[in-house]
């Protein structure tokens, strides 16, 4: 056991160094702290080692989580060294598939989900003193619940644990309110880093650009290059450019991403041989945790691949997004660690970028999530734990959905039996799900179903397009058979070595001795995703042989060099969701009867009731499905209660417009918004669009009631359901106040015309005013009518609100121009004496 006999064999200078006492006391005293201190300051290797003697330790161990796995091993290796030791010793590393702890390790560094896992199975978390949490402005979902089970943990049942936040760019202000925690920084140790925006060419594209500025970054600067790139595709043809297009043999292209397989990792991280340079294609793993020794240079693309979670359409999609502005400074201060150095970012200087990365948990599936609560206690009816960034509601209300429709939760959010054994296989949900449903004949197969999904495909060239996932089960039975890239060819042999390693994993946890091999039954690989996918079954249409129906009821379709083209029945693994169909990346096909043996309860036999647009009708059928997948359907007659909400459905979506209303029921509803507006003491109900198609169940519905179409409701029965809805002095106060009519000095009732948020208009000859001094007004006195004054030929010669000025200003001026073209009508030059009229003068006069 490490002590105070310990004396680590090799010693370095670090910058966090001088700071180690203030947090030895800072923890002393406070049971959470935040550490801020910059890449390269140490304190991912040294803060763990400061801690083992402390007092409050008492002997306990450390647990430190580390984002990624390569920085897991990194780290523990490093300190490890630093003792003069091997991994296991007194600092060992636990991450998926692989750990190296004994019962000596006092510092045990974990990724994100191993946490998860030790606090679920051990919610004292016995014997572990600490935990401290590395790189947490990465705000990775595993992360962000560790550290929340972690704070439920040290609040209800280990007040005396120490939480330690560690990250290089984070809001520290935040993070320790959220804690409430004391807050140390450390100033860190980097040389200054020239910043350069070379532009890319004409057309030309990401890789090319980053080659050509890599060879640029070589000649500029000493020691190695470091290139950020979104994802290991990028990598390849970045690799592929520099491959054609480097000179010199004194540089090897090296990737670095979290698919290679160890050995590959560890040559990533090592120095270049003496003599060589080296170029360094990273995704953003080497953002930070990670030492490469010799960086002198980085270029970056600005680009990294992040899961975003659509709810509507229940994908999880990867996304090359832009990264932060964090995320910019983090990668380029990897240019300053030993000397000064240069960053080349390949965007334009212009572009602002978001001040830090989006918290996982606000755009990620969250059924791994959802299930952890359950286990945890927390359902949807209970309280939530104390989060950074609490998890949107409605992801965490569909993954709840999900997990029920797979049987891990019961109907009120509570774990079930099954769901604490997908725990316990710490498989994805969907994954879990369909390996404890397989039969044990199977579980070899499942084991590499698992490594399958969870993998990038492994086939390239042409049978990269293949949407069969079948063939990368028979690429990889292929390889493990006969060690070669498979019968078929066109598969990534590095790819499958690494889902080899995984699927061994999985054998482990399954108990399993032997491995799958050879061509599954063509249905096999269908019917067990079955059982992790149920909501994503599909079934061809009968009239296109490319589109499917889906059991959530939405549409997809298959492209046009499918490999699956003819099979009835599919299960989709991968979607790539568009507003009509979407389009089947990745699918298998399966046994309909595996269905009916799995799912009887999703066999129904039902009536349904569908609008007809071209009938105008409601039609009746009796439907036998499969969930939202119709199996067969016949026509059957129509019952009048039957017909009734499939109208009013109709109704909701096409709009009111589609009645027939008549002109003076269209005004009546004019007339009764009008004075709702002007006078909204009276309380007259809403007659609004909106409002009409919220109640149509009480002022509709009786009219409707054993009709099936449209045309059967006649526009007097409109008129009266719309009138029912007003009582005798409500009417009478319409009547009152937005008058259908108004009387005009002449004695004629002309109608005055009613528009929503518009004054009302009323259209009437000027000769027919004569004598009249005040603009009408409506409302109770409130509102003035808008006067369209009318030639005798009904042509408009003024828009007015205000008739005293017409007659004072405009009338004389009028009455020059207008007498001479209508001399029959009356044009007095005293209009406010002369008698109104609205007729000629006799002949003669």
């Amino acid at each position: 056991m490490a002590g105070p006999g310990i004396i680590p064999a090799m010693t370095f200078a670090f910058p966090i160094t001088p700071l180690l006492p203030d947090i030895r006391a800072s923890l002393a005293a406070h049971p959470r702290l935040v550490l801020e201190a910059p890449p390269g300051a140490g304190k991912t290797t040294q803060v763990p080692l400061a801690l083992l003697d402390e007092a409050w330790l008492g002997g306990g161990k450390l647990l430190m989580l580390e984002p990624r796995r390569i920085a897991a091993r990194a780290a523990a290796q490093f300190m490890a060294r630093q003792l003069g030791q091997e991994p296991g010793q007194t600092v060992g590393y636990r991450i998926r598939f692989e750990s190296k702890v004994s019962a000596a390790t006092r510092i045990e560094v974990v990724t994100e989900g191993i946490l998860t896992r030790l606090i679920q199975d051990d919610p004292e978390l016995t014997g572990i003193g600490a935990i401290l949490f590395d790189e947490f402005h990465e705000r990775h979902l595993a992360g962000d619940l560790g550290a929340a089970l972690a704070l439920d943990v040290q609040a209800t049942l280990r007040p005396e644990l120490r939480l330690v936040v560690m990250s290089a760019t984070l809001d520290g202000e935040r993070i320790a309110q959220w804690l409430d925690a004391p807050r140390l920084s450390s100033p860190g140790r980097s040389y200054p880093v020239r910043i350069d925006y070379p532009p890319a060419r004409t057309q030309e594209s990401t890789e090319h650009h980053l080659a050509r500025v890599a060879r640029q970054a070589l000649e500029e600067n000493d020691g190695d290059v470091l290139a950020f790139l979104p994802g290991r595709r990028e990598i390849a043809r970045a690799e592929a450019v520099l491959a054609q297009t480097l000179e010199r043999d004194d540089i090897d292209v090296v990737a670095l991403h979290g698919e290679l397989s160890m050995a590959e990792q560890q040559a990533a991280l090592s120095p270049a041989e003496p003599g060589t340079r080296r170029i360094v294609l990273a995704t953003n793993v080497a953002e930070s945790s990670v030492t490469l020794p010799g960086i002198r240079a980085v270029v970056d693309s600005g680009l990294a691949r992040e899961p975003r979670f659509d709810p509507n359409s229940g994908f999880t999609r990867l996304e090359t997004v832009n990264i932060s502005q964090a995320s910019a400074d983090q990668r380029a201060g990897r240019a300053g660690r030993v000397a000064e150095g240069t960053a080349y970012r390949l965007w334009a200087q212009s572009r602002r970028l978001e001040p830090s990365r989006t918290a996982e948990i606000g755009q990620a599936e969250l059924s791994g999530l959802a299930l952890e609560l359950a286990a945890w206690g927390v359902t949807a009816d209970s309280g939530a734990l104390p989060w950074l960034d609490a998890p949107p509601a409605g992801a965490l209300a569909q993954a709840r959905e999900l997990l029920i429709a797979l049987g891990a939760l019961d109907a009120s959010t509570r774990i079930t039996p099954l769901g604490r054994r997908m725990l316990e296989l710490g498989a994805a949900p969907r994954l879990a799900a369909a390996a404890l449903r397989a039969p044990a004949e199977l579980h070899a197969l499942v084991a590499d179903l698992l490594a399958l999904m969870e993998a990038r495909s492994p086939l390239r060239g042409e049978q990269a397009r293949s949407d069969d996932f079948r063939a990368r089960v028979d690429a990889l039975h292929a390889w493990r058979d006969r060690r070669t890239a498979g019968a078929r060819g066109g598969a990534d042999t590095g790819a499958l070595a690494a889902i080899e390693q995984a699927s061994k994993g999985w054998r482990k946890r399954l108990d399993l001795r032997t491995a799958a091999s050879g061509v599954p039954d063509s249905h096999a690989v269908g019917d067990l995703l079955l059982h992790a996918f149920p909501d994503r079954v599909a079934r061809r249409d009968d009239n296109n042989p490319l589109r499917y129906t889906l059991a959530n009821g939405r549409g997809a379709r298959l492209h046009e060099s499918t490999a699956l083209l003819g099979e009835p029945w599919l299960v989709a693994l991968d979607l790539r969701y568009e507003a009509r169909d979407s389009l089947i990346l990745a699918a298998a096909p399966l046994d309909p009867r595996a269905l009916e043996r799995d799912y009887p309860a999703q066999f129904r036999r039902e009536r349904a009731l569908r609008w007809n647009d071209e009938r105008n009708a409601v039609e009746a059928f009796d439907e036998h499905r499969y969930a939202s997948i119709v199996l067969s359907r016949r026509s059957v007659p129509v019952q009048a209660e039957d017909a009734l909400p499939a109208l009013l459905a109709a109704i909701r979506a096409k709009g009111l417009d589609a009645l027939p209303w008549s002109e003076n029921a269209r005004r009546l509803r004019l007339r009764m918004q009008a004075v709702r507006e002007w006078m909204p003491e009276l309380g007259l109900p809403d007659v609004s669009d909106q409002a009409l198609l919220d109640s149509l169940e009480s002022w509709l519905a009786p009219y409707l009631d054993g009709k099936r179409r449209f045309d059967a409701l006649s526009a007097e029965e409109l008129s009266q359901a719309l009138g029912s809805l007003f009582d005798y002095e409500q009417r009478r106060a319409l009547d009152t106040h937005a008058p259908e009519n108004l009387t005009v000095p002449s004695g004629m009732s002309r109608r005055i015309e009613y528009a929503a948020g518009e004054p009302p208009v009323l259209a009437v000859k000027l000769q027919e005013l004569f004598g009249l001094a005040d603009t009408p007004r409506v409302g109770n006195g409130r509102v003035p009518v808008t006067l369209h004054l009318l030639s005798p030929a009904g042509r408009p010669i003024q828009v007015t609100q205000d008739l005293k000025g017409f007659w004072e200003r405009t009338y004389p001026e009028v009455k020059k121009e207008l007498k001479g073209r209508y001399p029959r009508h009356p044009w007095p030059d005293d209009p406010w004496s002369a008698t109104p009229t609205h007729r000629a003068k006799p002949r003669g006069t």
